[in-house]
């Protein structure tokens, strides 16, 4: 029989970088992980996302809460010192932070300009990089790594852009990272959730009908929602899943599985 203490967060500690407000993927996990019983530490991004996330970090009973814009030299690098401050360890990460510049992300992949890709790569998928250098000291006993991807990474999904290839690169980041830190006990993987509605997504183009045409076409013939992809997040970052590193897991209703 499985013991249920291994599905269990009791105890475990955990930064959620990448809550924009009560709909968006990272609140969805963030409220799996606090139901599991584990402490969190979460980030906003500046003062106006602060109104939207604030009572989602008191709801969570979150223990802090801190600007990080990975645009701005040094945030990201404060959190984790405060992270390590109050609590002297780490357990699991979120990373769920996507940008590009609306221009570059409107248009063509080959037309993109050079800064726009840069920064997109940057804020996007270098910082799941800068997440796991910093995390590392934090996980002596070990940890889990997650970030955000989505199926526009192996496959041209229409007006999903510049996005596409840089979530390409993510997904890759996480393969490298679990490589590389597998041998302290830190795992990661990359959460590829179907289309839904989040603020996020509403900046690509002709978003609504990408998720019209994502729930007809799902075996299962529904849209996801952050709480389904937060059941996943839970699974992967408790002793459950100890066993398990380096995986993109689908959370799409099937909807990879056609052609």
């Amino acid at each position: 029989m499985t013991d249920p203490r291994l599905n269990s967060l009791a105890g475990k500690r955990g930064l959620v970088i990448g809550i924009a407000n009560d709909l968006s993927i990272a609140a969805g996990c963030a409220r799996a992980f606090a139901d599991a019983g584990a402490a969190l530490a979460v980030t906003h991004l500046d003062d106006r996302a602060l109104p939207h996330v604030r009572p989602v970090a008191e709801a969570l009973g979150a223990r802090i809460l801190m600007p990080c814009d990975l645009r701005i030299e040094g945030q990201l690098e404060a959190v984790f010192d405060r992270v390590a401050a109050e609590w002297g360890g780490l357990d699991f990460v979120l990373h769920s932070v996507a940008f590009a510049p609306r221009a570059d992300l409107h248009g063509r992949v080959v037309d993109c300009s050079a800064p726009g890709f840069g920064l997109a790569m940057d804020v996007s998928c270098h910082s799941f990089l800068r997440c796991a250098k910093l995390a590392e000291p934090l996980m002596a006993q070990g940890g889990c790594l997650l970030t955000v991807s989505f199926q526009g990474a192996d496959r041209v999904v229409e007006h999903y852009n510049l996005m596409g290839p840089v979530k390409a690169a993510l997904e890759s980041a996480v393969r490298y990272a679990a490589a590389e830190l597998g041998p302290k006990g830190i795992r990661a993987h990359a959460l590829s959730p179907g289309p839904m509605k989040t603020r996020a997504a509403s900046g690509i183009d002709r978003f609504d009908a990408l998720l019209d045409a994502a729930a007809a076409r799902a075996p299962l013939h529904h849209l996801v929602e952050p709480e389904d992809v937060g059941a996943l997040a839970c699974f992967l970052v408790s002793d459950m899943a100890r066993r398990i590193t380096g995986t993109v897991i689908p959370i799409d209703g099937g909807q990879h599985l056609m052609g």
